[in-house]
């Protein structure tokens, strides 16, 4: 019989540690190769306590279970996770070690999935509750996969060939690569779990996780060139193990954890500290092989996108850009009449991007944001949280495509009118003009190589802090070439408060988000955001090496919610530019009143609509 509440699976969760003798248990949203995204067999919080968001974890011993999300989530915790069951806890200002120490006493043996942690997880929690008594534990096998008797099966997809020419490196030119950094740093192997790390090395793409082409699978790749690919029988197709060589032994994944205590002993091999969990560290251990913490050496060659990939993710953002298009126009005709609501205008886009082109999945949930759900960056719409778009408000749609060319992420705000027509309020124009300045700021930067993504990040902020406000995410992210839409090492952001790759150098063909905000609790919100392309700058007389940034993504920008008393010459002259460009790049796959439409929005600012 299933158990259908939250309160009965809690219970079972409870009864099952009971048996193994266990105090309690950490329930992170994890898999075995730290993904952003998990597949459904993974989804062990939101099975246990019904949150659905992409971060957090829970902590659940006999007695009392607490849930732990930052300030993303706040409302949505509150709206999916019953607080009689699940205290709320709010990042960073709780910590787990600090619930622990409140809630058990000494002699506690709280547990934890060793194959969804890293060592560095593990080593700062034990730091912190050992003192206490507390001794945390590694399960010998997940305490809710025993009591989740419906659980999912992992995907049993293919596993498919990315090309030559879309990658613009073969997979043999790649493993060289490695092989001369693990020669430079004198280990025998890599272990690389990063799913995404897989599929770049190898030019390999599946369907096992939402929004990331990735397949499940490890690799050992080997300081001679060769490679061992672990990945379950059926995902192997004939065209796959062509493509794969010689040089690439494929073997059953299940037989991973077995490699690594038999295969290695005497061995110098890495593993990243960020992808490898102690699972894997503990199994080399036990199999006697000397293992070192170092980052993953795919994820720098990744990140920094040679020619081919390049060409493909601009082929990729005209498609997808003429399809966004398309919506906005469909959005402004039809939402004013308030009978489209945030679902319908979501799978209203997704239909657009299926018509234009070889869309594979969305690159992320989109963000279909309406009124005061605006106001939360991270906002995730279903069943229950749908509401209509009402007219004479600010609409916010955040969304992306995965195509085989490239990953796309766009964010526009636009203004919803009513029948009658309506404009916008002062201060959503203010706040409006003041992340489009941030973002121009962001786009027109030049500067050192060298420089951080923390050090550009105040300029798009300048301007909201002038009026007193600010927006609590990152303005950029790293974006990968048919792969994740999250991709490091690169970011832009505020370079304090544990930010990772804020301290990244940024180097010329790294891909990032420009996309800073407004969130007013409540009322709206607003985002501005495009990809753009790190290149050199090319500066009379400059001493030194400079770069800057191509943007990638063109789509008009709503210009009923500019206060264009607040932009400079520059700016303006920035906004027209901008959207000559868009003009160039989507008029001609658009027809009829699409077409039109894109041709009145990309009319000079001076102009008016």
């Amino acid at each position: 019989m299933l158990m259908q509440t939250h309160e009965a699976r809690l219970a079972a969760l409870r009864e099952e540690l009971k048996r193994r003798e266990l105090d309690g248990f950490i329930i992170p949203i994890s898999d075995e190769h730290m993904s952003e995204y998990v597949g459904e067999y993974a989804q062990r919080l939101a099975w246990l306590t019904g949150f659905g968001g992409s971060a957090g974890f829970a902590a659940v011993t006999l007695t009392d279970a607490a849930i732990f999300v930052d300030g993303r989530y706040t409302v949505q915790v509150r709206e999916q996770v019953d607080e009689s069951l699940f205290a709320y806890r709010s990042i960073p200002k709780d910590t787990l070690g600090a619930w622990l120490k409140e809630v058990c006493g000494p002699d506690t043996r709280i547990a934890y999935d060793p194959w969804i942690h890293t060592w560095a997880w593990v080593e700062a929690l034990e730091s912190d509750v050992e003192p206490a008594g507390i001794e945390m534990v590694p399960a010998k096998s997940n305490p809710i996969d025993a009591v989740w008797s419906d659980r999912p099966d992992p995907s049993d997809a293919v596993a498919v060939v990315h090309e030559d020419e879309l990658a613009g490196r073969s997979s043999s030119d790649k493993r060289a690569e490695i092989a001369d950094w693990l020669v430079s740093e004198k280990l025998d192997a890599v272990v690389i779990p990063a799913l995404d790390s897989i599929a770049w090395l190898l030019n390999m793409r599946g369907s096992d996780v939402s929004h990331t082409p990735v397949a499940l699978s490890y690799v050992f790749a080997k300081a001679d060139g060769t490679a061992e690919l672990f990945i379950a029988p059926e995902k192997v197709t004939p065209e796959l193990t062509q493509h794969l060589g010689n040089a690439v032994t494929v073997r059953d994944r299940d037989a991973f954890e077995g490699a690594l205590k038999s295969d290695y002993k005497g061995q110098r091999v890495s593993v990243d500290p960020n992808f490898g969990v102690v699972g894997i560290a503990q199994a080399l251990r036990a199999g006697g092989a000397k293992f070192a913490f170092k980052d993953d050496p795919t994820i720098l060659a990744k990140a920094i996108k040679n020619p081919a990939e390049v060409a493909g993710h601009r082929a990729a953002q005209a498609r997808d850009g003429a399809a966004v298009a398309r919506f906005l126009r469909w959005l402004e005709v039809t939402a004013p009449t308030g009978e489209v609501d945030e679902l319908g205008a979501a799978a209203k886009l997704e239909a657009f991007r299926r018509e234009h082109g070889d869309l594979k999945d969305t690159s992320f949930d989109t963000i279909s944001a309406a009124s005061g759900h605006a106001a939360l960056p991270h906002y995730r719409v279903d069943e229950e949280s749908n509401i209509a778009i009402p007219p004479g408000s600010i609409y916010l749609v955040d969304s992306g495509g995965q195509y085989p060319a490239g990953t796309t992420d766009i964010t526009r705000t636009v203004w919803i009118d009513t029948p009658e027509g309506a404009e916008p309020t002062p201060e959503m124009k203010d706040r409006f003009t003041r992340v489009l300045k941030g973002h121009i700021q962001i786009d027109s930067a030049v500067f050192p190589q060298g420089t951080t993504g923390g050090q550009l990040d105040v300029l798009a902020r300048q301007y909201l802090w002038e009026a007193g406000v600010d927006y609590a995410h990152g303005t950029g992210h790293g974006v990968g070439s048919f792969l994740a839409v999250h991709e490091g090492p690169q970011r832009i952001a505020k370079p304090t408060g544990g930010q990772a790759g804020t301290n990244a150098e940024l180097h010329a063909g790294m891909i990032l988000s420009n996309e800073p905000g407004y969130y007013k609790a409540g009322a709206f919100g607003i985002r501005i955001e495009n990809l753009v392309l790190t290149v050199e700058r090319d500066i009379e007389g400059a001493e030194g090496r400079y770069l800057g940034f191509d943007c990638l993504t063109f789509v008009p920008i709503d210009r009923r919610l500019i206060d264009k008393s607040g932009l400079t010459q520059a700016e303006v002259a920035w906004l027209d530019a901008y959207h000559v460009k868009v003009r160039e790049i989507l008029a001609p796959q658009l027809e009829g009143e699409d077409r039109a439409w894109v041709e009145r929005e990309t009319a000079p600012l001076s102009y008016g609509r």
